[in-house]
């Protein structure tokens, strides 16, 4: 796993303080964060009648808590994301507001996904399906369950969020798949282009996950771990094997990036690059499907 530096987690704190607030969603527990902070030091308190505009009459509960469903969270309510998931059929979406994620359309909130991001940046995720009522299902960069507790622990979450909270959708025009036997990653564009590189994959004892989607959500450099030409691109992706592989705090996240020794099973479970390539995959749009095969 490439860790999030000190300077990175607590980035975090800043960027959700600047987050647009839902009508019904007030902030209660933000906190700085650092190297050992907590995973539930944000919390999201529900209160009040649900204004029109974010729940477009669906009852939210009067009183709850729910977490922020993050990069490091682990929310057990949170389902695994769908299989089969076509690439192709699905859409980039931008948060406007705060959104209440729910496992099932028009559920109980069991979380909820942050206006901005940990950069300060509009929160992106991909949409999966948009049903007429008005729910969207969307992939989340959150955990259900660690590996060191759950041997099936899902490398990739879902849920469902008010479609009305997005501020943008886009088609998706190009994907990423990354085949771990034959060592290669592959950027395909909506006409069938494909150009194709060499990539170091997971370890035999830290593997990348494999036959799962996920995203791009962020991307930023990183002079602490010697990352200050190419950007680390982050995805929604964990680790199956292990809770925190590289042993830093960054919830087991599967990051692509630069890295000298590019090749063979070499990493935490990450996918390393060379200079040509990372550009390649830094040139795409936030919210570009990753899928991982064997």
């Amino acid at each position: 796993m490439k860790r999030l530096s000190k300077n990175a987690a607590l980035a975090v704190g800043a960027g959700a303080v600047a987050a647009a607030a839902l009508a019904t969603v007030l902030i209660v527990g933000m906190a700085s964060r650092g190297e050992e902070s907590s995973r539930t030091d944000r919390v999201a308190a529900v209160s009040g009648a649900p204004s029109p505009e974010a729940s477009a009459g669906v009852g939210l509960p009067v009183t709850a808590e729910i977490a922020e469903a993050r990069y490091d969270a682990v929310i057990p309510a949170l389902p695994a994301a769908p299989a089969g998931i076509d690439p192709a059929a699905t859409q980039i979406g931008t948060l406007a507001v705060d959104a209440v994620v729910s496992a099932e359309p028009g559920g109980v909130p069991v979380a909820f996904l942050a206006g901005k991001n940990f950069l300060d940046e509009p929160t992106t995720v991909l949409v999966l399906s948009q049903r007429d009522d008005g729910w969207s299902q969307v992939l989340t960069p959150a955990r259900s369950s660690l590996p060191s507790e759950d041997p099936g622990a899902p490398a990739q979450t879902a849920g469902w969020i008010r479609t009305d909270t997005l501020r943008t959708t886009t088609p998706v025009s190009q994907r990423v798949v990354i085949a771990v036997g034959s060592q290669t990653l592959s950027v395909i564009d909506g006409d069938g282009t494909t150009r194709s590189y060499s990539v170091g994959v997971g370890a035999d004892d830290t593997p990348t996950p494999v036959g799962v989607t996920g995203y791009l959500q962020a991307r930023y450099l990183d002079p602490a771990q010697g990352q200050t030409e190419h950007r680390i691109q982050l995805t929604s992706l964990h680790s199956t094997a292990s809770d925190e592989p590289f042993g830093g705090t960054d919830g087991g996240l599967i990051g692509i990036h630069y890295n000298r020794t590019n090749t063979g099973a070499v990493s935490h479970g990450c996918l390393r690059l060379d200079a040509e390539a990372i550009s390649a995959v830094d040139a795409l749009p936030l919210g570009t499907p990753i899928t991982i095969t064997e």
